[in-house]
Formats: structure tokens, C-alpha cells, sequence
């Protein structure tokens, strides 16, 4: 992915208004972040802790999403999978992140849900750079450039339902 900017970020969102877009808290390393590495850019808001933020990029423009999550964990002691990048991680690792629909689905309270990674680092963890704190994904057959494009391609499936 190619780093973006912070007006970049706040122009992409496709879930929100203008004036919501203007508030979000964007990431303040946006500099140091792993380009390079990242399929999108995922973080959470350290001052609303039920909110996440996404931005991808989609046919040669930044998209951005704006997630809510539930915030207590209580009864986690299982085991879950992230259904973009297929990792599991222990109690709490994965979280139902709901986006409200873009448009005027949306705006009637519509919106879709996506169970992923509560630390939005999916491309991290497909590339071997980020370990979960079970010690280790799933060993796989498919080569690390088809794991890529099945994160890549979950994510895409999930924003196409914001439109619809």
C-alpha cells in the first residue's frame, strides 16, 4: 500500500459524514508505519475505545471505513479466527467489527458486519511480521503472495456489502 495522508485518510471514508470524518483520531505514526507491508490501514481510537478505523485502497483510491466493536470481553476464553487473514488468536484476539452501509443504507442504520483481527494487523500477521499470542498461525500450502490475495480479496467481498 502507498502512505497516505491525513487528508487522504479523511476524504476516503465512505460510512460516515464529513463533520465524523473530521473527528476521527487518525494514527500519529502514520510516518513509521510498514507501507510496504500493510494490505490497509487499520487502527483503533484510543479515545473511543469501540471504534476502529480501515482505510484500503480500491481501484486507485484510498476507501476508508469506520468500525464499532463491543468493548468487554467477559466469558473470552476461546479461540477465534479472523475471517479476512484466516489467523486465530486466544480470547479477545478477534472482535465483530459492524460498519454502518455507505449511502443512504446507511444513514436508515443498515450496516454489516466482519469478524477480524481486534488490532487490525492482518497483513502483518499473513507476512510472518506480527506473531499472535497463541506463538504462531496455521502452517498452509497456499504460497505467501496466494494468502495475500485471499486477505485482500475477504476484505474486498466485506466492502462490496457496504454498497449494497
Amino acid at each position: 500500500m502507498k502512505p497516505l495522508t491525513e487528508q487522504d485518510i479523511r476524504n476516503s471514508f465512505i460510512n460516515c459524514s464529513k463533520g465524523e470524518a473530521k473527528r476521527v483520531s487518525l494514527p500519529r505514526d502514520l510516518g513509521e508505519r510498514p507501507w510496504d507491508d500493510l494490505d490497509f490501514l487499520g487502527w483503533r481510537d484510543p479515545g473511543a475505545p469501540d471504534r476502529s478505523y480501515l482505510v484500503v485502497e480500491r481501484e486507485g483510491r484510498p476507501v476508508g471505513v469506520t468500525f464499532r466493536f463491543p468493548t468487554s470481553r467477559r466469558g473470552f476464553l476461546h479461540r477465534s479466527m479472523c475471517s479476512l487473514c484466516l489467523t486465530t488468536h486466544p480470547g479477545g484476539g478477534v472482535s465483530l467489527m459492524t460498519a454502518r452501509k455507505a449511502g443512504p443504507a446507511g444513514r436508515e442504520g443498515n450496516s454489516v458486519g466482519v469478524y477480524m483481527c481486534t488490532d487490525l494487523a492482518c497483513s502483518l500477521y499473513v507476512r510472518g511480521k506480527k506473531i499472535p499470542d497463541s506463538g504462531a498461525r496455521f502452517e498452509e500450502s497456499l504460497t505467501l503472495e496466494d494468502q495475500i490475495a485471499r486477505t485482500t480479496g475477504n476484505l474486498t467481498a466485506f466492502i462490496d456489502k457496504l454498497y449494497v
